[in-house]
């Protein structure tokens, strides 16, 4: 019997697409402490009522282009940008589209395919989470791949949007700006725990050198005109600072690439800003501190801008009713045998 429940548990997590046979993986890691205090050192920020888990690191060129791949044969919503091309822009992150219309193909160096992607708007962001919401499918870009799941996009690609946001239901996401600070400054272990000043457990200024093995508390980025590694890459391989992870154990959130948060944070009647954190490979320290936001325009996309995803964690009430179901449905079948 208890085996039996396991199984029914599994394939519980398996519908609520916890657990998936992807053509992707995202690591993840889990964050805790519901509830927490928000940094009253700060504008309030970081307190998140619900467990959740967000990626381990930035989203990767490969990953990226896995998605091309799915829903941009025929590219609709330009997910791509030539800018990606380093023979076209030197930030590109080295995405190659080739063919035509229908048929387009996409494909990435592996010394490239490990770092952090950029030149995505906040609406590319959001589509590649409708398609991990939806289990990635193949297809064109339409409400069954990237239009609808987390986000209801339905064509939409403008400077405002300030109406959209997350869906109820939603398994995969763009991180939220408190998502997203709690992960990075929030020192985890309880609920009033505080804030690191920086996301590497520390708030002292931290190193932007490259260094096996790493010394801990370091970043990529730019010192005064020095980049910490500068052409062809600029952007290291996510999670080079192997000792420099947040208090739950995520990557670059400080460095590297700013990174798109869901959160409208403005307004102004032409324009619907969404909120970008943590700096980047080409920005100096100050862009790391908790202190630090930015609000962008949702169609911007640059050489610095890439995102993080978080995963939805189900409600234990949620996964037993589900299991419940499922031995209701395998003894109704039983009894018809």
């Amino acid at each position: 019997m208890k085996r039996k429940f396991v199984v029914t548990v599994a394939l519980a997590l398996l519908c609520l697409g916890i657990s998936t046979q992807a053509a992707i993986t995202i690591d993840t890691v889990p964050v805790g402490d519901r509830g927490n205090d928000a940094d009253t050192h700060g504008a309030g920020y970081g307190s998140v009522s619900y467990n959740y888990n967000i990626g381990k690191y930035e989203v990767t060129t490969g990953q990226y282009t896995a998605f091309l791949n799915a829903v941009a044969k025929t590219d609709t919503y330009e997910l791509y940008r030539t800018s990606m091309d380093t023979a076209v822009y030197e930030y590109g992150c080295n995405i190659k589209r080739t063919g035509t219309s229908g048929s387009y193909s996409y494909g990435v160096p592996s010394a490239w395919a490990n770092r952090p992607v950029n030149f995505v708007s906040f609406w590319d962001a959001c589509r590649f989470t409708n398609w991990m919401h939806n289990g990635q499918p193949t297809g064109l870009q339409d409400s069954a791949t990237t239009e609808r799941g987390a986000y209801t996009l339905d064509g939409f690609d403008g400077r405002l949007g300030q109406d959209i946001g997350r869906n109820a239901g939603w398994r995969w996401a763009i991180a939220s700006e408190d998502e997203w600070y709690k992960a990075a400054y929030y020192k985890g272990g309880g609920t009033n725990s505080g804030y690191w000043d920086y996301p590497t457990q520390s708030s002292t200024t931290q190193s932007n050198q490259v260094v096996n093995p790493d010394p801990g508390n370091s970043a990529n980025y730019k010192v005064g005109d020095i980049q910490t590694i500068g052409a062809p890459y600029y952007r290291t391989i996510v999670g080079e600072f192997e000792n420099s992870a947040s208090p739950y154990g995520t990557f670059d959130q400080g460095g590297n690439v700013f990174e798109w948060n869901d959160t409208v944070t403005d307004y102004d009647g032409q324009n619907s800003y969404r909120g970008q954190r943590g700096g980047s490979y080409n920005y100096q320290i100050h862009h790391l501190w908790a202190l630090h936001r930015s609000s962008i325009i949702p169609t911007n996309q640059n050489g610095v801008s890439g995102f993080r995803v978080v995963q939805a964690v189900p409600e234990p009430s949620s996964l037993v009713a589900l299991a419940g179901g499922l031995i209701s449905l395998l003894g109704l079948r039983r009894r018809r045998v």
